[in-house]
């Protein structure tokens, strides 16, 4: 399978994307001084830039492995929702499943960062739980799309998307469609029955009582949401140690983390999730898929700001295997 990949890439699989979609804006700079105000440098802004992030960086990822995404969530009515508009516009990525919701701002993450170091980081966002209505508009758009959709990626920051409804009524919909997860521990009960769901180490130690220190504690862990969850697998994410995937069958298997030196690693979850969707659905193993989704996350974490994967970059990698 992995052959086969090499070979042909990632075409035609549409990944739905649905979750809380956000801006990243980074703001890059060189420390002068101290500011004689308070005991913060001040920085001499060079560049800024803005990324999109959550929802519609997994979207950017999927568009960069050469798959279809559509992508479906809530952004207000200011201009940080019309760049993302714009820009997923200009990647041919279907825009009606973007909902503007004027009574909540569009999620904002600023970094600010200075001499290669990231000193701030402002947000600006609501995560009170998105009204009724738009719940509802939500789930019209996945009806309208559900016969072309290969799989579905649950991309949930808790800023008031994904609720009990939606995931509920969204596993109805979608019926033997693969459907992954990469969780906020709020909404953990909710994911009964999917296919996978992604966790941090924090996240699942949180969910489950009690902190992952150990292969010990963290095989209890993965077992615990396997049997509360009912989910076909757990893929928990443990930065350098690497990923564990535990499958229904008790099997448990571990990855090691493939990155030698970490820069940054916001939006390395984001890129994990749309790889190991879309290898899935291509009909890779679940094994070869998380494979492949680890050695792309290990390829962006070494570059700056909210980086995405490209079919180049990972093939060039996978070449190596």
């Amino acid at each position: 399978m992995i052959e086969m990949f090499k070979t042909y890439g990632f075409n035609h699989q549409k990944i739905l994307v649905i979750g809380d979609i956000m801006l990243d804006r980074y703001v890059w700079g060189e420390v002068s001084r101290i500011s004689p105000e308070a005991p913060v440098p001040i920085i001499l802004k060079k560049e800024e830039k803005l990324i999109l992030g959550g929802a519609s960086n997994v979207v950017n990822n999927i568009h960069n492995l050469g798959a279809a995404p559509i992508l479906c969530g809530v952004v207000g009515a200011d201009t940080s929702a019309g760049h993302i508009i714009t820009t997923i516009d200009s990647m041919k990525v279907p825009i009606e499943g973007i909902i503007v919701d004027s009574s909540r701002p569009t999620t904002v993450k600023w970094r600010v960062i200075g001499n290669t170091q990231q000193v701030a980081r402002i947000d600006e966002e609501s995560s009170e739980p998105v009204g009724q209505k738009t719940t509802e508009r939500i789930l019209d758009f996945v009806k309208s799309v559900i016969d072309k959709v290969d799989a579905i990626i649950i991309s949930d920051y808790g800023k008031g998307v994904v609720s009990r409804k939606l995931i509920y009524e969204l596993r109805d919909i979608s019926k033997d469609i693969i459907i992954t997860v990469d969780p906020k521990v709020g909404n953990f009960k909710f994911y009964k029955g999917v296919t996978c769901i992604t966790p941090n180490h924090h996240e699942a130690g949180e969910f489950c009582g009690f902190n992952i220190v150990n292969e010990r504690t963290l095989n209890l862990a993965g077992k615990h949401i396997i049997d509360k969850l009912g989910c076909e697998s757990v893929l928990i994410t443990q930065g350098k140690e690497g990923m564990t995937l535990f499958e229904s069958d008790a099997s448990m298997t571990h990855f090691d983390a493939r990155v030698k030196q970490v820069f940054d690693v916001s939006g390395a979850g984001d890129t994990a999730i749309a790889v190991f969707t879309v290898a899935l659905s291509k009909g890779l193993s679940i094994k070869d898929s998380v494979n492949v989704s680890n050695i792309a996350a290990g390829i962006v974490v070494t570059e700056p700001g909210t980086s995405v994967i490209t079919i180049d970059k990972l093939i060039k990698e996978l070449k190596n295997e």
